[in-house]
């Protein structure tokens, strides 16, 4: 356990703590909380392919339910075939129902890590992990903008982190018609599933973050807008592109 402890401390959380130090004593105004959003923007940016290939992967899945729906009602009382035919379509539309996972998983041991800086980072006993070459910054203060303490526990910034989260499930969430009688009962659960994503997450993010250091909603609300962008750029059709699919001739 010690083990896994102090390579926890020397992977992520001592270089997390020594970058938004850097970050805190470099960047002009000294805020704490524009030290946050920078922080928050390097690490997407690092994980930018592989986000890429999550939200593909979460887009994809999506909009495959109907299909998957369709499946579920077909064979409701053979869950042998029902899963046999699910994997088929997977196959056949070359989709990897676990592609959008290992990204977000990678990140939690991430945001544990954060959670420690934010939580922890700001005692005068944290600065013994400071690099060599990092300047010790002294007292930190933790305002953002000098409004919000974001060592303390924020409801304004965790209510902001629950809207943005909506918005940013939304976004991969397809439309669905409304349950027809007869409908399979998984394919039931499946859609009643998508709208439990769609609006408790978001609910459940606000209770997480209420009781958490306003940095860690600071941080979930950047990662959330960069999300947002990220998704809008990945699925914006360009221009040339719409109008050679419009202008095309349909086959017969």
């Amino acid at each position: 356990m010690d083990l896994l402890i102090n390579a926890f401390n020397v992977i992520l959380y001592q270089p997390l703590f020594n970058a938004l130090i850097l970050l805190y004593e470099y960047l002009p105004g000294h805020d704490f909380g524009v030290a946050v959003i920078a922080l928050t923007i390097i690490i997407r940016l690092l994980f930018y392919p592989l986000m890429v290939q999550a939200i593909k992967s979460q887009k994809s899945l999506s909009e495959l339910q109907p299909k998957i729906q369709e499946i579920q009602s077909k064979y409701k009382d053979d869950k042998e075939k029902q899963a046999r035919a699910t994997m088929e379509l997977y196959q056949q539309e070359k989709i990897n129902p676990f592609g959008g996972c290992l990204p977000l998983l990678l990140q939690l041991p991430i945001l544990l890590a954060l959670y420690r800086v934010f939580w922890q980072g700001l005692q005068p006993e944290a600065m013994d992990m400071l690099y060599s070459f990092v300047p010790h910054p002294g007292a930190i203060d933790p305002t953002f903008l000098g409004i919000i303490n974001l060592g303390e526990a924020s409801l304004v910034l965790a209510v902001l982190a629950g809207i943005t989260q909506f918005f940013q499930t939304k976004m991969i969430t397809p439309k669905t018609s409304k349950s027809k009688k007869g409908e399979g009962q998984m394919a039931q659960f499946s859609g009643m599933m998508q709208k439990q994503m769609l609006y408790f997450f978001p609910i459940f993010t606000v209770f997480i973050l209420w009781k958490l250091p306003a940095a860690i909603g600071l941080y979930w609300i950047i990662t959330a807008l960069f999300s947002i962008l990220q998704q809008y750029l990945i699925f914006k059709k360009p221009k040339g592109e719409e109008d050679k699919s419009s202008s095309s001739p349909s086959l017969p």
